[in-house]
């Protein structure tokens, strides 16, 4: 059979034709980035910004009416309990001598010694409770992870932080409970059995506590009435933590947990524990004009006082709250994860081609995700999976950068 030199052009073109189609149907593996399933601890936790406040603040007020003299001390002046001189008042209207005001400061000396009764009783109360709740975390330590959960230990912990702190707090009253009422008895002996003004002492103010001046309100010298706010006083070293969240995320916090302070100014972060979370939420416009329900969560420092010696009232920190913790956990990065049919899916890397495998979600943070069921230790998943890339695509894996 003789074949014509046409004949042989269009069998050539032909053959040329069925390899183009051969190569195009042929793809080239797409690149992927990818990503090993590993198994490790993961950490779950609320980030916000807050700010450092000083936990017992006292505003001495002016105990009698007067003259005040100029106040010579100024904000972070240290003072002393019952030692340093805070302010002088001279009498300066025999008003202060008459029947009236007489009764007032006497009433005022009983409504002192019932404050301080009152104190003493919530600090006994304060020392019991105490007592309890250290026994009870003391036995939640020794059967943790044997006849009790981690919830439960949480529980016990937090309450024994808060009975900790009521016990300083209640100190605390008792001590400005007994300044008030020595004040209120010291102004009430303003008023002798003579009502000659010339025999009206100066009325001398006193520090009721130890730390330093935060504020003064009154400098120069004037005439003040009863109750005048005169000075600010607290110890900067008995700090606590204040960190406003959105309210969604502060149903996730518990009483007790971890919290770790970062960007405070030192060189490493500071640890701490909450110990409130306020019931109350209150409105805050974001930067983007967003209305938010916040609330505040109330911590304290865990760590030795030469640490946060630096800090004072006010200061800003930033706060990582733990809200969820894993010893070991199957992980794989948050990038790799998509919804596909109201469900998590991956891409997994299957003899160099990629297979959808759907997923189930446990704990999440920033950067990882918990699978509970799906994939296994060892497997490969595409991170950042893009259209090129669907079920059954032939692919080769490139590392991470």
């Amino acid at each position: 059979m003789k074949f014509s030199l046409r004949t042989l052009i269009w069998a050539v073109v032909l053959l040329a034709m069925i390899l183009a189609g051969a190569m195009a149907m042929i793809r080239n593996p797409v690149d992927v980035e990818y990503a090993t399933v590993t198994e490790g601890p993961l950490r779950v936790s609320v980030q916000e910004d807050g700010k450092t406040r000083i936990r017992e603040k006292y505003v001495v007020s002016a105990p009698v009416a007067g003259r005040l003299t100029r106040i010579k001390l100024k904000a972070g002046d240290a003072v002393e309990g019952d030692t340093t001189l805070l302010a002088v008042i001279q009498p300066s209207d025999p008003e202060m001598l008459d029947a009236r005001s007489r009764a007032q400061a006497e009433a005022r000396v009983q409504s002192a010694e019932a404050a301080l009764r009152r104190a003493e009783s919530n600090s006994e109360q304060a020392k019991i409770n105490y007592e309890l709740n250290k026994t009870k975390f003391d036995r939640a330590e020794r059967l943790l992870g044997k006849a009790i959960s981690q919830d439960e230990y949480d529980i016990a912990k937090a309450e024994f932080l808060a009975s900790s702190q009521a016990i300083k707090s209640a100190k605390f009253d008792t001590e400005i409970a007994r300044f008030e009422l020595q004040m209120a008895e010291a102004a009430a002996r303003q008023f002798g059995e003579t009502e000659i003004e010339s025999s009206v002492e100066p009325f001398e103010l006193r520090a009721p506590i130890a730390g330093r001046v935060l504020r003064v309100f009154q400098e120069s010298s004037s005439v003040v009435s009863v109750g005048t706010p005169l000075l600010e006083l607290g110890d900067p070293q008995n700090l606590e933590i204040e960190i406003d969240v959105l309210s969604t995320d502060a149903v996730r916090i518990k009483a007790g947990a971890d919290l770790t302070i970062e960007h405070w100014g030192g060189e490493s972060p500071l640890r701490g524990n909450v110990r409130i979370i306020e019931p109350a939420a209150f409105t805050k416009v974001s930067s983007l004009g967003v209305e938010e329900q916040r609330v505040n969560v109330i911590a304290d420092f865990n760590e030795v006082p030469e640490r946060i010696a630096t800090l004072g009232d006010g200061y800003r920190i930033e706060g990582r709250i733990t809200v969820g913790e894993l010893g070991n956990a199957l992980l794989i990065p948050n990038s790799a994860l998509f919804r596909y049919r109201r469900q998590w899916n991956v891409m997994k890397i299957v003899d160099d081609r990629a297979v959808m495998q759907p997923v189930e979600v446990g704990l999440q943070n920033e950067s990882h995700a918990q699978i509970s069921q799906g994939l296994q230790p060892g497997d490969q998943v595409i991170v950042y999976p893009s259209d090129e890339v669907q079920a059954g695509t032939k692919v080769r894996p490139v590392n991470r950068k």
